[in-house]
Protein backbone atom coordinates (compact mmCIF):
# COMPACT_ATOMS: atom_id res chain seq x y z
CA UNK A 1 0.00 0.00 0.00
CA UNK A 2 1.35 3.62 -0.76
CA UNK A 3 0.35 6.51 1.43
CA UNK A 4 1.00 10.07 0.99
CA UNK A 5 0.70 12.62 3.59
CA UNK A 6 -0.01 15.96 3.20
CA UNK A 7 1.95 18.08 5.93
CA UNK A 8 -0.84 21.28 5.10
CA UNK A 9 0.10 24.99 6.12
CA UNK A 10 -2.32 26.98 7.97
CA UNK A 11 -2.07 30.43 8.00
CA UNK A 12 -4.41 32.70 9.56
CA UNK A 13 -4.28 35.13 7.05
CA UNK A 14 -5.61 32.34 4.53
CA UNK A 15 -9.60 32.29 4.72
CA UNK A 16 -11.36 29.01 5.34
CA UNK A 17 -12.82 28.77 1.75
CA UNK A 18 -9.29 29.22 0.15
CA UNK A 19 -7.54 26.46 2.37
CA UNK A 20 -10.35 23.58 1.41
CA UNK A 21 -10.10 24.75 -2.31
CA UNK A 22 -6.51 24.55 -2.18
CA UNK A 23 -5.98 21.37 -0.16
CA UNK A 24 -8.49 19.79 -2.49
CA UNK A 25 -6.63 20.20 -5.46
CA UNK A 26 -3.66 19.35 -3.62
CA UNK A 27 -5.02 15.80 -3.37
CA UNK A 28 -5.65 15.46 -6.78
CA UNK A 29 -2.00 16.61 -7.96
CA UNK A 30 -0.39 14.09 -5.24
CA UNK A 31 -2.60 11.46 -6.31
CA UNK A 32 -1.61 12.02 -9.81
CA UNK A 33 2.14 12.38 -9.53
CA UNK A 34 2.34 9.50 -6.07
CA UNK A 35 -0.24 7.42 -7.45
CA UNK A 36 -0.85 6.90 -3.64
CA UNK A 37 -3.82 4.18 -2.23
CA UNK A 38 -4.60 6.32 0.75
CA UNK A 39 -3.95 10.25 1.26
CA UNK A 40 -3.99 11.28 4.99
CA UNK A 41 -4.49 15.41 6.04
CA UNK A 42 -3.79 16.59 9.63
CA UNK A 43 -6.21 17.87 12.23
CA UNK A 44 -8.21 20.90 12.21
CA UNK A 45 -6.60 21.96 9.31
CA UNK A 46 -9.35 23.89 8.05
CA UNK A 47 -8.97 26.38 11.51
CA UNK A 48 -5.99 25.67 13.12
CA UNK A 49 -5.41 23.34 16.45
CA UNK A 50 -5.21 26.49 18.34
CA UNK A 51 -7.60 28.61 17.06
CA UNK A 52 -9.86 28.20 19.79
CA UNK A 53 -12.16 31.31 19.14
CA UNK A 54 -12.61 30.01 15.92
CA UNK A 55 -13.93 26.65 16.39
CA UNK A 56 -17.70 27.84 17.10
CA UNK A 57 -17.50 30.45 14.04
CA UNK A 58 -16.20 27.93 11.63
CA UNK A 59 -18.15 24.49 12.99
CA UNK A 60 -19.88 22.57 10.43
CA UNK A 61 -22.44 19.84 10.23
CA UNK A 62 -20.80 16.78 9.48
CA UNK A 63 -21.81 16.86 5.69
CA UNK A 64 -20.83 20.28 5.53
CA UNK A 65 -18.63 22.21 3.26
CA UNK A 66 -15.64 20.36 4.34
CA UNK A 67 -17.35 17.01 3.59
CA UNK A 68 -18.22 17.92 0.05
CA UNK A 69 -14.91 19.11 -0.86
CA UNK A 70 -13.05 16.52 0.21
CA UNK A 71 -15.54 13.87 -1.19
CA UNK A 72 -15.36 15.15 -4.65
CA UNK A 73 -11.46 15.08 -4.00
CA UNK A 74 -11.64 11.39 -3.36
CA UNK A 75 -14.10 10.59 -6.05
CA UNK A 76 -11.90 12.87 -8.66
CA UNK A 77 -8.46 11.19 -7.43
CA UNK A 78 -9.75 7.95 -6.92
CA UNK A 79 -8.35 7.14 -3.73
CA UNK A 80 -9.07 6.24 -0.07
CA UNK A 81 -8.51 9.92 1.66
CA UNK A 82 -8.31 10.66 5.37
CA UNK A 83 -8.97 14.39 5.36
CA UNK A 84 -8.31 15.12 9.09
CA UNK A 85 -10.49 16.38 11.30
CA UNK A 86 -13.11 19.16 11.05
CA UNK A 87 -14.91 21.51 14.28
CA UNK A 88 -18.21 19.06 13.34
CA UNK A 89 -21.61 21.02 14.73
CA UNK A 90 -23.39 18.09 16.23
CA UNK A 91 -26.62 19.90 15.50
CA UNK A 92 -29.68 19.33 17.61
CA UNK A 93 -31.45 16.18 16.12
CA UNK A 94 -28.22 14.21 16.91
CA UNK A 95 -29.68 13.89 20.41
CA UNK A 96 -26.16 16.03 21.46
CA UNK A 97 -27.50 19.54 21.23
CA UNK A 98 -25.32 21.92 19.61
CA UNK A 99 -22.17 20.47 21.02
CA UNK A 100 -18.44 21.10 19.14
CA UNK A 101 -16.55 17.73 18.10
CA UNK A 102 -12.98 17.58 16.58
CA UNK A 103 -14.00 15.16 13.93
CA UNK A 104 -11.95 12.92 11.54
CA UNK A 105 -13.53 11.78 8.08
CA UNK A 106 -12.38 8.95 5.56
CA UNK A 107 -13.85 8.29 2.46
CA UNK A 108 -13.84 6.02 -0.54
CA UNK A 109 -12.15 6.07 -3.84
CA UNK A 110 -16.03 6.52 -4.50
CA UNK A 111 -16.23 9.45 -2.61
CA UNK A 112 -18.53 7.89 0.48
CA UNK A 113 -17.64 8.41 3.74
CA UNK A 114 -16.25 5.17 4.97
CA UNK A 115 -16.29 6.53 8.82
CA UNK A 116 -16.00 9.10 10.93
CA UNK A 117 -14.37 9.30 13.97
CA UNK A 118 -14.88 12.01 17.03
CA UNK A 119 -11.72 12.66 19.16
CA UNK A 120 -11.94 10.95 22.16
CA UNK A 121 -9.17 13.28 23.95
CA UNK A 122 -9.31 16.61 24.25
CA UNK A 123 -6.11 18.96 24.81
CA UNK A 124 -6.18 21.45 26.88
CA UNK A 125 -6.75 20.65 30.58
CA UNK A 126 -9.04 23.25 31.58
CA UNK A 127 -9.06 25.92 28.60
CA UNK A 128 -9.36 25.31 24.59
CA UNK A 129 -10.61 22.25 23.32
CA UNK A 130 -10.84 20.70 25.98
CA UNK A 131 -13.72 22.93 27.02
CA UNK A 132 -14.89 24.08 23.36
CA UNK A 133 -15.15 20.55 22.14
CA UNK A 134 -17.24 17.27 23.02
CA UNK A 135 -15.54 14.03 24.11
CA UNK A 136 -15.33 11.41 21.17
CA UNK A 137 -16.79 7.98 23.22
CA UNK A 138 -16.26 5.07 20.24
CA UNK A 139 -13.24 4.00 18.43
CA UNK A 140 -13.25 3.90 15.00
CA UNK A 141 -11.86 1.86 12.26
CA UNK A 142 -11.99 0.78 8.90
CA UNK A 143 -11.13 -1.63 6.15
CA UNK A 144 -9.23 -0.58 3.25
CA UNK A 145 -7.96 -2.95 0.18
CA UNK A 146 -4.89 -4.07 2.27
CA UNK A 147 -5.14 -3.06 5.42
CA UNK A 148 -7.39 -2.31 8.94
CA UNK A 149 -6.69 1.56 9.32
CA UNK A 150 -7.38 2.48 13.17
CA UNK A 151 -8.02 6.23 13.59
CA UNK A 152 -6.84 8.53 16.28
CA UNK A 153 -6.02 12.60 16.95
CA UNK A 154 -3.07 14.21 18.27
CA UNK A 155 -3.48 14.37 22.02
CA UNK A 156 -4.58 10.44 21.62
CA UNK A 157 -1.24 9.92 21.02
CA UNK A 158 -0.55 9.88 24.36
CA UNK A 159 -3.30 7.51 25.58
CA UNK A 160 -2.08 3.56 24.70
CA UNK A 161 -4.61 2.03 26.00
CA UNK A 162 -6.60 3.68 22.89
CA UNK A 163 -4.35 1.96 20.87
CA UNK A 164 -4.14 -1.17 22.53
CA UNK A 165 -8.12 -1.09 21.74
CA UNK A 166 -7.65 -0.34 18.10
CA UNK A 167 -4.98 -3.67 17.93
CA UNK A 168 -8.25 -5.53 19.71
CA UNK A 169 -10.36 -3.81 16.61
CA UNK A 170 -7.97 -5.57 13.95
CA UNK A 171 -5.82 -2.56 13.11
CA UNK A 172 -2.64 -2.94 11.14
CA UNK A 173 -2.19 0.87 10.42
CA UNK A 174 -2.69 3.77 12.40
CA UNK A 175 -3.49 7.07 11.29
CA UNK A 176 -2.95 10.05 13.66
CA UNK A 177 -3.60 13.63 12.33
CA UNK A 178 -2.41 16.25 13.84
CA UNK A 179 -1.64 19.71 15.20
CA UNK A 180 1.01 19.56 17.49
CA UNK A 181 3.46 22.68 19.10
CA UNK A 182 6.76 22.79 18.07
CA UNK A 183 7.57 22.71 21.58
CA UNK A 184 6.73 19.41 22.21
CA UNK A 185 8.01 18.14 18.88
CA UNK A 186 10.24 15.44 20.52
CA UNK A 187 7.37 13.75 22.15
CA UNK A 188 5.45 13.82 18.96
CA UNK A 189 8.25 11.34 17.42
CA UNK A 190 8.52 9.53 20.60
CA UNK A 191 4.80 8.72 20.91
CA UNK A 192 4.46 7.68 17.46
CA UNK A 193 7.51 5.56 17.70
CA UNK A 194 6.65 3.86 20.93
CA UNK A 195 2.74 3.21 19.60
CA UNK A 196 4.41 1.73 16.68
CA UNK A 197 6.28 -0.52 19.05
CA UNK A 198 3.74 -1.84 21.34
CA UNK A 199 1.33 -2.32 19.38
CA UNK A 200 3.27 -3.55 16.41
CA UNK A 201 1.70 -1.72 13.73
CA UNK A 202 2.48 1.18 10.90
CA UNK A 203 1.99 4.36 11.81
CA UNK A 204 1.24 7.16 9.96
CA UNK A 205 1.31 10.41 11.42
CA UNK A 206 0.76 13.56 9.81
CA UNK A 207 1.30 17.05 11.19
CA UNK A 208 0.15 20.60 10.01
CA UNK A 209 2.82 23.14 8.91
CA UNK A 210 2.69 26.82 10.09
CA UNK A 211 1.70 29.13 13.01
CA UNK A 212 -2.16 28.29 14.80
CA UNK A 213 -3.10 31.44 16.22
CA UNK A 214 0.16 32.63 17.31
CA UNK A 215 1.52 28.39 18.34
CA UNK A 216 4.14 27.04 16.18
CA UNK A 217 3.61 23.99 14.80
CA UNK A 218 5.81 20.94 14.63
CA UNK A 219 5.43 19.39 11.44
CA UNK A 220 7.84 16.56 11.54
CA UNK A 221 5.28 14.45 9.66
CA UNK A 222 6.42 10.80 9.71
CA UNK A 223 6.10 6.80 8.98
CA UNK A 224 7.56 4.36 11.27
CA UNK A 225 7.14 0.86 10.70
CA UNK A 226 5.99 -2.34 13.18
CA UNK A 227 9.45 -2.44 14.70
CA UNK A 228 10.09 0.58 15.22
CA UNK A 229 11.80 2.55 12.64
CA UNK A 230 11.23 5.35 10.81
CA UNK A 231 10.71 5.00 7.15
CA UNK A 232 10.33 8.74 6.21
CA UNK A 233 9.80 12.23 7.99
CA UNK A 234 9.68 15.64 6.90
CA UNK A 235 12.56 17.43 6.87
CA UNK A 236 10.72 20.25 8.86
CA UNK A 237 7.69 22.58 9.77
CA UNK A 238 7.10 23.94 5.71
CA UNK A 239 4.37 22.77 3.71
CA UNK A 240 5.29 19.16 2.43
CA UNK A 241 4.33 15.80 1.47
CA UNK A 242 5.60 12.42 2.41
CA UNK A 243 4.91 9.30 0.14
CA UNK A 244 6.08 5.81 1.66
CA UNK A 245 4.97 2.13 0.35
CA UNK A 246 3.88 -0.08 3.15
CA UNK A 247 4.54 -3.67 2.72
CA UNK A 248 1.32 -5.34 5.07
CA UNK A 249 2.76 -8.29 5.32
CA UNK A 250 5.76 -6.81 7.92
CA UNK A 251 2.90 -6.53 10.61
CA UNK A 252 1.68 -9.88 10.34
CA UNK A 253 5.62 -11.05 10.42
CA UNK A 254 6.26 -8.78 13.13
CA UNK A 255 4.00 -10.48 15.19
CA UNK A 256 5.38 -13.44 14.81
CA UNK A 257 9.03 -13.31 15.32
CA UNK A 258 7.99 -11.23 18.42
CA UNK A 259 4.71 -12.15 19.60
CA UNK A 260 4.91 -9.67 22.52
CA UNK A 261 0.81 -9.04 22.01
CA UNK A 262 0.14 -12.82 22.88
CA UNK A 263 1.82 -12.47 26.74
CA UNK A 264 -0.56 -9.18 27.33
CA UNK A 265 -2.19 -10.40 30.95
CA UNK A 266 -4.07 -7.78 31.76
CA UNK A 267 -8.25 -7.45 30.78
Amino acid sequence: MRASLLQIAVDDDEPVNSRRERVSSLVRQVAERERPDLIVLPELWTTGAFAYESFAAEAEPLQGPTYEVMAKAARDAGVWLHAGSIPERAGADSGAGDALYNTSLVFSPEGELAVSYRKIHRFGFDKGEAVLMGAGSELATVRVPEAVLGLATCYDLRFPELFRGLVDAGAEVFVVPAGWPARRRSHWSLFARARAVEDQVYVLACGTAGTHAGVDQAGASVVVDPWGEVLAEAAGAEEEVLTVDLDLRRVAETREQFPALKDRRLP
